[in-house]
């Protein structure tokens, strides 16, 4: 993937967090939230015949208030999907509608239609509950990169892929190798040194296999995983049979008692602490690029304020944001045409704001500041990193720093 498109990725995972984030804050005082999923490949008018036949049904709900609901959701999404043609975009969608709990005995009428979600809808789903299902989607947003998996013992072996969540077994292959126990006829020494040949050329053909697989995508991966009993694996990575690309980028092995594609999820299970910390590990190189450059150089900005000047001058070359900032920039507007901005709490109402010869700023714009910086960044071709609050320096950019950042191509003095 280009930087670019990495960029506009991260951008739109951002953009679908900040849905599920106000999704998940809603609830109905009944099963009334409806929730779809709509894969690629499913019809348009499959999808309106089920969401009418939905709302025949809704008919029946016994509740006067929760079956108005239901059927007036329907009734929503149905009239959203007037908009599509026979299919619904690249990876599908994904629509809420329902009657929200605002206090007082208040409800307000939400819908929201995802499109295009960072992966494919896998199938097609419909839920009715007192809250919107958002955890397929939220499970799409968890980036775990992509990640060569391999495991093997000495008579299979498989390899494939950690597609973000997604596990998919690619090629396997069986060994010749004989057992352990020597036929009839055969010196021990002899048996011992063809079946030594045999397990090289099975661990040749398993490197080959996973070579093929892996080296086209060598510079997209973020690493390999390998599994087996012992001492198989050791044997297979001691030996450097693996392209030596592919070697360096081994995150760990593992003990794994399956070698085909319940073995690759085995071998997925049983690394999850180190893939967490590979993310870890690639957030805090950044981390330290800044401190380093804080402490010692002076290519480092930090602040809503400083970090914006330096972004509009085109001076940062990486844009550093906590992953769990949750800010909004207001622009307010002078009598002189003049701009100033303060960062808020997203749940604060916007205060008055004086100019500088005390007359009272009108507001321009009040809008999400990572959307804000990002956009100035993609403008100057600045790349964007979003830092996990999951270790120590990652914690102190979003406490100590205001969750704002930035490593600079140059000292701009700001």
């Amino acid at each position: 993937m280009s930087r670019q498109g990495e960029e506009m990725d991260d951008r739109r995972k951002y953009e679908f967090q900040k849905v599920i984030e106000e999704l998940e804050q809603y609830s109905g005082s009944g099963t009334q939230l409806v929730t779809i999923y709509v894969p690629e490949d499913k019809q348009i008018s499959d999808v309106v015949a089920h969401v009418t036949q939905e709302h025949s049904e809704a008919s029946n709900i016994k509740s006067k208030q929760t079956r108005t609901a239901v059927q007036d959701a329907l009734t929503s999404i149905k009239d959203r999907l007037r908009y599509y043609d026979v299919y619904p975009p690249e990876n599908g969608l994904v629509l809420f509608s329902g009657a929200i709990d605002t206090g007082g005995g208040q409800t307000d009428m939400v819908t929201k239609v995802l499109e295009s979600p960072p992966e494919p809808v896998e199938s097609f789903r419909y839920h009715c509950d007192s809250a919107f299902l958002t955890d397929p989607l939220a499970d799409m947003l968890v980036d775990k990169g992509l990640i060569g998996l391999v495991v093997l013992d000495r008579r299979e072996a498989t390899v494939g892929w950690l597609k973000g969540k997604r596990i998919e077994a690619i090629k396997s292959a069986s060994s010749l190798v004989p057992g352990k126990q020597r036929k009839g006829g055969q010196s021990a020494q002899r048996f011992a040194r063809l079946r030594l040949e045999a397990i090289d050329n099975f661990y040749q053909e398993v490197a080959e296999m996973a070579n093929d697989l892996f080296v086209p995508y060598r510079h997209d991966m973020d690493g390999v995983l390998v599994g087996g009993p012992s001492p198989t694996k050791d044997e297979f990575l001691d030996g450097d049979y693996l392209h030596h690309e592919i070697q360096q980028i081994v995150i760990d092995k593992f003990d794994v008692a399956y070698t085909d594609e319940s073995g690759l999820r085995e071998l997925v299970d049983a690394a999850q602490d180190a893939l967490a910390d590979h993310e870890v590990m690639k957030d805090k190189t950044q981390m330290d690029e800044f401190f380093k450059e804080l402490n010692e150089g002076d290519l480092a900005t930090y602040g809503f304020d400083a970090t914006r000047r330096n972004l509009i001058m085109g001076s940062v070359d990486r844009l550093l944001i906590s992953e769990d900032l949750r800010k909004d920039v207001v622009t307010y507007e002078c009598a002189d045409g003049t701009e100033e901005y303060e960062l808020l709490d997203r749940r604060k109402n916007t205060p008055t704001h004086k100019c500088e010869d005390g007359s009272e700023a009108e507001v321009k714009e009040r809008e999400d500041a990572i959307e804000h910086l990002m956009s100035i960044a993609e403008e100057r071709g600045t790349e964007t990193k979003f830092i996990s609050t999951d270790f120590e320096e990652g914690d102190q950019l979003l406490h100590a720093f205001g969750g704002i950042a930035g490593i600079l191509r140059y000292a701009t003095g700001v």
